[in-house]
């Protein structure tokens, strides 16, 4: 089963102090053709709130659903189940 992690916990981990620039830096790696997994990252209540910045709106969801990640509405389910810790 795959894993997610959130903007808030990337940017702690990081020290950076701002979620924003996490889901700015996944934005400009992604739409460079970077091979980052900005997919998995979501926000703090588990929603897919990056998505529309995929080539498509539903390809977020894809990816995870291909990873056995549940989502429904744009939100995962289960969520506390597979949030992953940098620690």
């Amino acid at each position: 089963m795959g894993r997610v992690c959130t903007y808030g916990i990337i940017a702690n981990y990081l020290e950076l102090g701002s979620a924003r620039m996490v889901g700015w830096a996944l934005n400009k790696s992604f739409s460079r053709g970077m091979t980052v997994p900005a997919h998995r990252v979501v926000n703090r209540k588990g929603e897919l709130s990056g998505r529309n910045h995929f080539p498509t709106p539903d390809m977020m969801q894809k990816m995870l659903e291909a990873e056995g990640i549940i989502v429904k509405n744009n939100k995962i389910m289960n969520f506390d189940s597979v949030i992953w810790y940098p620690e």
